[in-house]
């Protein structure tokens, strides 16, 4: 924890913790359960014993794991294991990619070629150019990375129609929403400023700049309601105040995602206002989302006003809070960042891991208490990027803090 007088031993044990975490826990498990060594790609359909419940795939899984795997091996000891687990899922899914427009499949077969019509949305295109542009960098692939360029435009073409993805507001409401053609939300966004970082990261083309500040724009300036000071997870295609059930919408699950990536380009910019903004208001999400009676953070409120939660506990924006309060705290010595990192990070540590079931592997989603019957009962699946991604980021976060 981050003690009031946080020292060099506070750090090493929690330095401590994510190694054992990622290299003890968790990539044994991938490896042995998730990769498959047979096609490439991953297996996520994969109970937490390591029990198989499906061979399909999907390419944002793919995308996902090429990025954790590429991460892993610029950051982590330039594996060669680590790079041929990304270029085979890279592979993988190139068999799938639609050649007459449209998005990728929804559902892939354990081979990588398509089992289930093209998806409504980016999200797949986008977690692909992802990894291929983590991939791309760490191999200085111009081929991937062109691909994952134009995967990127082509998402932007398709997000800026005025027909994209009309079912996007039922995500957050539920089926009885109305359709929102063409509608913009914080979490695409985030995808697209996500991935233009990305593949800024080896091409400082001024195009991806423009997406960035578009997506920076977006956010600070349209998105966040100053009449209860959060975010309004959807609007309309012009960027005007959203108006019906979406006028109440708020998902603090996306903002506490998108608040590090904001602040890591505030601090590439040197632009100090952005950066204290965006920290003022992840502040004020995580306030309001925090359960004051069972601890952690709920991720969507349907209506601000009357305050209606969706109840569940999703480990991924707990660790959306983890990875953005310690880069705040760091930055900043901000006490109430310390002292969230601290709340958040007990919780998560107590309530999600599945050592008592036998596993290595934390729940990824749950009820309202974290309780181990709610999560036995959601789909089998392998939370294998928000987890490992929170891990690998908070671990070079404490290295450097370490070293100062």
């Amino acid at each position: 924890m981050l003690a009031a007088q946080t020292g060099s031993d506070a750090i090493a044990r929690m330095l401590e913790s994510n190694h054992k975490d990622l290299f003890g826990d968790f990539l044994p498990f991938i490896e042995r359960y998730v990769i498959d060594r047979d096609y490439g790609g991953f297996l996520c359909d994969t109970d937490f014993d390591g029990t198989r419940a499906d061979t399909n795939k999907s390419a944002v899984y793919e995308g996902r794991g090429m990025w954790v795997y590429s991460f892993l091996y610029v950051h982590f000891g330039r594996r060669e294991e680590y790079l041929d687990v990304a270029r085979r899922s890279a592979a993988l899914v190139r068999k799938s990619e639609p050649r007459d427009g449209g998005f990728w499949s929804t559902r892939l077969n354990r081979d990588g070629t398509p089992d289930g019509p093209l998806a409504t949305n980016m999200a797949g295109d986008l977690a692909v150019a992802e990894g291929l542009a983590a991939y791309a960098r760490a191999t200085k692939s111009q081929e991937h990375l062109d691909w994952a360029a134009r995967l990127l435009k082509r998402s932007v073409e398709a997000y800026d129609r005025e027909d994209y993805n009309p079912g996007a507001g039922r995500t957050f409401i539920g089926p009885e929403a109305p359709l929102t053609p063409g509608a913009r939300n914080v979490g695409s966004w985030m995808l697209l400023l996500r991935c233009a970082s990305e593949i800024r990261e080896a091409d400082k083309e001024p195009w991806l700049n423009a997406i960035i500040d578009r997506a920076i724009e977006a956010v600070m300036d349209r998105h966040f309601n100053p009449a209860y000071r959060l975010n309004n997870e959807i609007l309309p295609h012009d960027l005007g105040r959203p108006s019906g059930p979406f006028a109440q919408l708020a998902y603090p699950g996306h903002t506490f995602e998108i608040s590090w990536m904001l602040l890591e380009e505030a601090m590439a910019r040197g632009d100090t206002a952005l950066f204290n903004t965006v920290a003022e208001r992840f502040q004020r999400h995580a306030d309001v989302a925090w359960d004051a009676i069972y601890g952690g953070v709920f991720h969507n409120l349907r209506n601000v006003d009357g305050n209606r939660w969706v109840l569940d506990k999703v480990l991924w924006a707990q660790e959306e809070v983890l990875i953005t309060a310690l880069l705040i705290w760091a930055q900043t010595k901000a006490a109430w960042a310390r002292d969230l990192f601290d709340r958040v990070n007990g919780y998560v540590r107590e309530k999600y891991p599945l050592t008592n079931h036998g596993s290595p592997l934390w729940m990824y989603a749950t009820d309202r208490k974290a309780t181990f019957e709610a999560f036995a009962r959601m789909p089998k699946r392998i939370e294998h990027y928000h987890h490992p991604r929170h891990l690998m980021k908070n671990y070079l976060r404490l290295e450097q803090l370490q070293k100062i």
